[in-house]
């Protein structure tokens, strides 16, 4: 069908604040996770590694893969929302 145009901007908005937000946990996890709070991370262990260690090096990889997932997920839900879906 396609989307009508005041629908558009409803949907870019909320495809946007989607981003942002995914954006906002990536930096949490990769910089201030793994850069500016490792030292005081260190004090815990994961898996028999200091903290800060482990997500400066796996787990804002695993992290960034998860919210892939995530928005894939959110996108496609969106788009069956505003019936722009591609089945």
């Amino acid at each position: 069908m396609g989307i009508m145009n005041k629908n558009k901007n409803t949907y870019w908005k909320t495809n946007l604040k989607y981003l942002a937000i995914l954006l906002a946990i990536w930096f949490t996890v990769s910089f201030l996770f793994g850069i500016v709070f490792a030292e005081y991370l260190n004090q815990f262990m994961l898996g028999g590694f200091p903290l800060g260690f482990w997500f400066a090096h796996q787990g804002s990889i695993y992290a960034f893969v998860l919210l892939i997932f995530v928005y894939v997920y959110l996108m496609n839900k969106l788009d069956k929302k505003y019936d722009v879906d591609e089945l």
